[in-house]
């Protein structure tokens, strides 16, 4: 999920559905959805998900809470699933990869196919089920049905229930899935009426090969003209790029933003297996807004230097001291107020130098603040329109074989990396939210990790706390819950900063 802020109400989903259920008979997938599916390989799941935890024991639920919860949720989401289309929909591939595949409506959809129940073992605390959710995160979705999965834990310790939705990152980004998950949510305990669909549901035909050869060589026609389209816009960006950078270097006397393939090797990049590590903590917003207060910059500023000083730490315990500065991938979003209601991927993303080198935590938060604003005028050069027009250029076949040929070589365990580290901040709302009856009382996000990338730190905030969420290869980060350890302590150290200057920078 990208650097999302969630757009004003989106946690209040009406009653009324994304659209009115008239879908063509097939939907073409855009170049950016296309391509998170086609880089999806045995090791590298690109799906994500929430760890939203729910207290049923102050419901009206009654004897047998788990069971009860469950039938209740099952309702929920079997009565408000037509508010989402894409949900009841999967992925047909056109013969030979000639374009990019089509989603058609699934004849043989289920919720109980996609709706499971699992229980903890005892005690059913935080490492039980971080470990479940780890185990989770390193299956791959079924790509012969919709690409979505909700796990109901039962069995947690403090009589709570954990729900997991695991969504194909091709289906939605981090914003238009915070509209998706608050089609199932409400904002009081009573779930609200949820509007009848339009018409009973009955999938279309699944398209034959010949009709989805057709499509694909209809819309091909366009192909040179849209090429050379995305290749002047290419060249101006190049060019608008290097001088924006060399205005940095010889009239600012700043040094402009990282670039792919330039961060220094570390082993915590290489190639990934399809074995996972998740780890889970908390910071109180109040405790962030203090050091935003005292030192300025943002939130995301805030979790970047927390991220910084909890890799230098890991770094250095195993032995490793780097000259040049970690980098960090943020994705981040493209949509506006005009954007309600479209799903799929509208996201873009910069790379953050972390100032690992620097010891000084408020001078590395300071230097990252810097960073990161330079950054992001450099990521608005690259617009939207371009990264998804090559995105849209690019050929299933091509890209699928690439992703799997990289990963059966392990070529990032030779390859320098294209960042070092992955971290996204999603906002959430500020006030309570409820599913089937039960108070929301946790939200831990999951994002995905790719190749050459061991640990991907996604934050998500809600009702005053900020929820931390660490995913992490076995094999390249094993002490995942370790590095959780040490987030919390670098969010502690800026903290102590900040209140040691008096609520005031000096």
């Amino acid at each position: 999920m990208g650097s999302c802020p969630a757009l004003p109400g989106a946690w209040v989903a009406s009653a009324t559905p994304v659209d009115d259920g008239r879908r063509p008979l097939m939907e073409r997938l855009t170049g950016m959805d296309a391509a998170f599916l086609a880089l999806e390989t045995d090791t590298m799941h690109m799906h994500v998900g929430a760890v939203m935890v729910f207290d049923p024991t102050q419901s009206d639920i009654g004897d047998d809470t788990a069971t009860r919860y469950f039938d209740r949720l099952r309702n929920v989401v079997n009565e408000r699933i037509h508010l989402v289309p894409p949900l009841r929909r999967r992925v047909v591939r056109v013969p030979f990869g000639l374009h990019h595949p089509v989603w058609v409506e699934d004849p043989h959809f289920e919720i109980d196919h996609h709706l499971r129940r699992a229980s903890l073992p005892a005690p059913g605390g935080p490492t039980e089920l971080a470990a479940f959710v780890a185990d989770l995160a390193g299956r791959p979705l079924d790509q012969n049905s919709p690409l979505w999965e909700m796990h109901v834990i039962e069995g947690l310790e403090s009589g709570h229930v954990a729900v997991f939705p695991k969504v194909h990152h091709a289906l939605f980004d981090g914003a238009s899935g915070v509209e998706v998950v608050a089609s199932f949510l409400d904002t009081g305990p009573v779930p609200r009426v949820a509007s009848l669909p339009p018409r009973p549901w009955r999938p279309e035909p699944v398209p034959t090969d010949a009709e989805l050869i057709g499509s694909a060589v209809s819309s091909l026609v366009r192909q040179p003209e849209r090429t050379a389209g995305v290749l002047r816009r290419t060249f101006g960006a190049v060019h608008d790029l290097a001088e924006r950078n060399r205005r940095l270097r010889e009239e600012d006397n700043l040094v402009p933003p990282p670039a792919p393939f330039r961060a220094p090797r570390t082993s915590l990049n290489g190639a990934i297996s399809a074995h996972r590590r998740y780890a889970f903590s908390q910071v109180p917003l109040d405790e962030i807004r203090t050091v935003r207060r005292v030192f300025g910059g943002t939130v995301n500023d805030v979790v970047l230097a927390a991220v910084a000083g909890a890799l230098r730490r890991l770094l250095a315990e195993r032995g490793e001291r780097l000259e040049e500065p970690v980098v960090a991938m943020v994705p981040m979003s493209r949509r506006n107020e005009g954007d309600r209601g479209m799903l799929g991927n509208k996201v873009s993303a910069m790379l953050v130098s972390l100032a690992t080198q620097i010891a000084d935590p408020v001078e590395r938060f300071t230097t990252i603040a810097a960073g990161t604003r330079l950054a992001k005028d450099q990521a608005r050069v690259l617009t939207e329109e371009l990264i998804h027009g090559w995105a849209q250029l690019a050929f299933p076949a091509l890209s699928s074989r690439i992703a799997r040929l990289a990963g059966n070589l392990r070529l990032f365990d030779h390859l320098p990396p294209l960042f070092n580290v992955l971290v996204s901040n999603i906002a959430g709302p500020d006030f309570g939210l409820w599913c089937a009856g039960a108070r929301l009382v946790a939200l831990y996000p999951v994002g995905p990790i790719i190749e050459g990338v061991g640990i991907n730190v996604t934050v998500a905030s809600y009702e005053g706390t900020l929820y931390v969420g660490i995913l992490g290869c076995r094999e390249l980060v094993p002490e995942v819950a370790h590095f959780g350890d040490l987030l919390t302590d670098s969010f502690a150290e800026l903290v102590k900063a900040a209140e040691r200057n008096g609520g005031h920078w000096a």
